[in-house]
């Protein structure tokens, strides 16, 4: 991760302290019935939501019930994990603590952070690999002032895997904003797109100064590999 005023940051593949830490995830869920499976982009953007929603909620804060685990998740690597449900599994991850966030025909249910070999049995049994999903048509063009997280166009990603590397971008500008920037993203509804940039525009991003996501490396993709820009208005410029 580049952009992101901890020099030990927790998205970088390079050993550091963050390591020695304790370490957690956090476990993301999306519902994947077979008869109406959500479109990729609504999952992408669903999952980036749903972590920004459990990071603002008052029992991720202060002495909220879930603040311990989601500081000592914050202070190791940063590790989500998407998994998927449908019928009585969903069910039961669904009777699990978390909320679930739907946006645009996805669902997506985010638990607080869990040890890394200490996952709820209803979710350790979930499958994790081989999340496919596809657009049914292009994505249309972001609404202007619209947050987008942008993904990068040489790095091919399950769908997943790019939902976990999406809330890792919503993270870092949620990092980056003012108290007033989140209080205003938050009553917005946390409006934002998660698109595929152009190469030309990738480039751009990536040397614009913006949060970027650097991936450690844990699956799918090689370690320090860039997979995306956070554009929020309030950091441009």
């Amino acid at each position: 991760m580049t952009g992101e005023p901890l020099s030990d940051s927790p998205f970088r593949d390079e050993r550091t302290a963050r390591d020695e830490a304790p370490q957690f995830v956090l476990p993301l869920v999306v519902r994947l019935e077979r008869a109406e499976p959500p479109a990729r982009t609504d999952a992408l953007e669903t999952a980036a939501r749903a972590v920004l929603t459990l990071l603002c909620d008052p029992r991720s804060e202060g002495d909220g019930e879930w603040a311990r685990a989601v500081r000592d998740w914050q202070d190791a690597r940063i590790r989500k994990v998407v998994r998927r449900a449908r019928g009585s599994e969903w069910r039961k991850a669904a009777a699990l603590p978390g909320i679930t966030v739907e946006d645009g025909g996805a669902e997506v249910r985010v638990h607080p952070p869990v040890p890394l070999d200490g996952w709820p049995r209803e979710l350790a049994k979930l499958q994790v690999s081989g999340t496919e999903l596809e657009d049914p048509e292009e994505p249309a063009e972001p609404a202007p002032g619209v947050p987008v997280l942008w993904l990068n166009p040489d790095v091919p990603m399950s769908a997943g895997k790019a939902m976990a590397q999406a809330g890792h971008g919503a993270q870092l500008a949620w990092w980056r904003l003012s108290a007033a920037e989140r209080d205003a993203w938050r009553e917005q509804g946390f409006a934002l797109a998660v698109r595929t940039a152009g190469a030309a525009r990738w480039k751009e991003l990536v040397e614009s100064g913006l949060p970027l996501v650097r991936d450690a490396g844990f699956t799918e993709i090689a370690p320090g590999s860039c997979t995306v820009v956070a554009e929020h208005p309030a950091l441009v410029g």
